[in-house]
């Protein structure tokens, strides 16, 4: 059996450059290893819209399903801090853009 090497380009946090940013300043995408991408705000509809938007456009990059281990939804009562946090679980290759580099190798 032989080991298949596959060279990946990845910016400081370890992602894809292609891959699509949240929207909001408010969200972001966490740390490994399964990489919790994060929406806050004070309206949970907007953040859950904001979430599935770049849900469909990370798909429509990765060329495939996104492997999403869970949905979290926390809250924040902080003075100041937006109240729901919505994190999609994801799996960090397809973050990186695993599947798109195997596929242009073949």
């Amino acid at each position: 059996m032989s080991e298949q090497t596959i060279q990946l380009e990845l910016d400081d946090a370890g992602l894809a450059p292609g891959l699509p940013t949240p929207a909001s300043p408010r969200d972001r995408v966490q740390d490994v290893p399964y990489r919790p991408v994060e929406f806050r705000d004070d309206d949970l509809p907007a953040a859950m819209e904001r979430c599935a938007a770049w849900l469909r456009q990370a798909q429509e990059w990765l060329g495939e399903p996104l492997d999403v281990l869970a949905v979290h939804l926390d809250y924040d009562e902080r003075e100041g801090s937006p109240y729901y946090d919505l994190k999609l679980l994801c799996n960090e290759e397809d973050l990186a853009g695993v599947p798109i580099a195997l596929r242009n190798q073949t």
